[in-house]
C-alpha cells in the first residue's frame, strides 16, 4: 500500500445539481470525469489521503470579504454556500494539523468575484479564497501573512480587487495575456494600492506558454518572490485552464507541468478554479495536483491525447516578461507613492466592471484613505445597471469598509460617514463592512 509523504485531506464537491445552462463550460458534469479518476486510479485508497465533507457557509463568512446587493440571499445559491465552506474547512484541517496540506476540488469557481457583488461575471458569484483569508485571519491573527497564488489561465481580478490594498496580502497572478483573454486585465503595471503597492503581482504569459515557460516563471519570479516576502501560509487557486485541451484559453501546459508546479510551490491549501476540459484535462491534472501535494510519483501521469510543443518564439517574451516582474518587485519599496497616489487625504479610482454572466455594467467610485498609521478605511460607490438591455438601474449604494488594525482615528471617521450617508439618504443601500470586528451593517431606504 502506498503512503503519502505527506497528509492531505481532499474536499471534494462537484455541485452536480448546479449550473449556469446545461449546455455551458460551468455545468454540473464538470468533476464528473474527474470524480471517477481518483476513484479508478485507488487514490482514496492511499494512507495518509483522506476525504472530507465540505460544510454550509453562512452570511457572515461571505459578509467578511463581500458587499452583496442587495442581500446575501438574493445571489448566493447553496451551491456556493458549500462551495465557501468546503474552502474554509480546508483552512480548518490545516489550521487544526489534521493535515498538512489541503485540497478543496470544488465548484462553483470564486476568483473574479470581487468586493461588490451585484451578480456573477467570469462564471464567479463570491470569492471562495477570499473569504477563506479572512476565516484565516479571525482563526489566527490579521497579522499572519498570506500569499495568494492564482495559476488560472484568466486574471484573478476579484482577488485583486478585495485585497488591492490591503498589507497582510501578497496576490500572484500568472495567467494569459489580458489582451488575448477574458477579464482582459493583469498587466504588470497593476501593482496595488497605496498601502500595499508591490503586494499585487501579475505576470501575464503569451498565448502558448507550455510546461516549460510557466515553470521558467515560477522558478526565476514565483519562488525568489514568495522566498524574500516569507509569508506565513501559502495558497494556491489552481484554475487549470491553462492545459492545452482546455476549450476557452490557448495555453499549452500539462498534467505533469501542473504536478510540477505544485510540487514545487508546496501549498498549504489548493483551492480549484476554472478548467473546462471535463473529460481531456481535468480528470488528469487534479490527479497530478493531488499526487504531488502527497509526495508521491506523478511522473506516469499522462493525457490520452499528446502535448503540443512550446511555440520557439514565446520563450523569449516570458523570459523578458519574467525581467520585468522582478525588476518591479525589487523596486518597489523605492517608489514615489505620492506621485501615484496623490498628497491629499484620499487616492480615488473610477471603474467601469461587466458582469459578463448576469450582462451587467457596474460604474463604481472608490476612495481609499491616506493615512500614515493604517491602511485607511475605505468608501464604494457603486451602480449597476442592465448592459445591452432594457434593465433599469438598480439605484446607487454605498459601502464603508474598515480594515484589519485600522487606527482609531480611522475607524472613528469610516463610523461617522457611515451615518452620515444613512441619514443623507441619497443612496438606495448603505453599507459598513468592519471585518476586525466581524460586524456588517446594511441600512436600506
Amino acid at each position: 500500500m502506498l503512503t503519502a509523504k505527506h497528509k492531505v485531506g481532499l474536499i471534494f464537491f462537484p455541485a452536480f445539481d448546479w449550473c449556469i445552462t446545461p449546455d455551458h463550460p460551468e455545468r454540473e458534469e464538470r468533476l464528473l470525469y474527474t470524480r471517477d479518476q481518483i476513484l479508478e486510479e485507488g487514490l482514496l485508497d492511499v494512507e495518509g489521503i483522506e476525504e472530507y465533507r465540505p460544510f454550509v457557509a453562512e452570511d457572515k463568512d461571505i459578509l467578511r470579504a463581500h458587499v452583496c446587493v442587495p442581500s446575501v440571499a438574493a445571489r448566493v445559491t447553496e451551491s456556493h454556500r458549500i462551495a465557501v465552506g468546503g474552502t474554509m474547512l480546508a483552512a480548518d484541517l490545516v489550521l487544526d494539523k489534521k493535515v498538512d496540506r489541503a485540497f478543496a476540488l470544488l465548484r462553483p469557481p470564486g476568483h473574479h468575484a470581487m468586493r461588490i457583488v451585484h451578480g456573477s461575471r467570469g462564471f464567479c458569484t463570491v470569492n471562495n479564497e477570499a473569504i477563506m483569508v479572512e476565516h484565516i485571519r479571525h482563526r489566527l491573527s490579521p497579522k499572519t501573512r498570506i500569499a495568494i497564488v492564482d495559476t488560472d489561465a484568466h486574471h484573478a481580478d476579484g482577488t485583486q480587487d478585495i485585497f488591492y490594498n490591503d498589507p497582510g496580502i501578497l496576490h500572484i497572478s500568472i495567467h494569459q495575456d489580458g489582451r488575448t483573454l477574458y477579464p482582459g486585465t493583469g498587466d504588470v503595471q497593476e501593482r496595488g494600492g497605496p498601502a500595499a503597492y508591490g503586494q499585487t503581482v501579475n505576470i501575464p504569459l503569451p498565448p502558448g506558454t507550455g510546461d516549460e515557460g510557466l515553470l521558467y516563471v515560477m522558478e526565476k519570479a514565483v519562488m525568489p518572490i514568495l522566498a524574500d516576502w516569507e509569508p506565513d501560509i501559502i495558497i494556491n487557486a489552481a484554475g487549470q485552464d491553462n492545459h492545452f485541451t482546455d476549450p476557452l484559453t490557448h495555453m499549452n501546459v500539462s498534467a505533469r507541468g501542473y504536478a510540477r508546479l505544485t510540487d514545487m510551490l508546496g501549498p498549504d491549501i489548493v483551492v480549484l478554479e476554472g478548467g473546462y476540459s471535463i473529460e481531456g484535462g481535468l480528470p488528469y491534472v487534479n490527479v497530478g495536483i493531488l499526487l504531488a501535494l502527497a509526495g508521491l510519483d506523478y511522473s506516469h501521469v499522462k493525457e490520452p491525447v499528446p502535448q503540443p510543443t512550446q511555440p520557439p518564439q514565446v520563450m523569449g517574451q516570458i523570459e523578458r516578461i519574467t525581467e520585468t516582474v522582478m525588476r518591479a518587485w525589487a523596486t518597489r519599496d523605492q517608489v514615489d507613492r505620492s506621485r501615484l497616489f496623490g498628497e491629499g487625504e484620499y487616492f480615488q479610482r473610477h471603474r467601469a466592471i461587466y458582469y459578463d454572466t448576469d450582462n451587467l455594467l457596474e460604474e463604481q467610485r472608490e476612495l481609499i484613505r491616506l493615512c500614515p498609521d493604517c491602511s485607511g478605511w475605505r468608501l464604494i460607490y457603486s451602480k449597476a445597471s442592465g448592459y445591452y438591455s432594457s434593465l433599469t438601474s438598480r439605484g446607487q449604494i454605498a459601502a464603508v469598509v474598515i480594515p484589519w488594525l485600522a487606527c482609531p482615528k480611522c475607524r472613528a471617521e469610516a463610523e461617522d460617514k457611515y451615518e452620515l450617508i444613512a441619514k443623507e439618504g441619497r443612496c438606495r443601500q448603505v453599507f459598513l463592512q468592519d471585518v476586525a470586528r466581524d460586524a456588517f451593517t446594511n441600512w436600506r431606504k
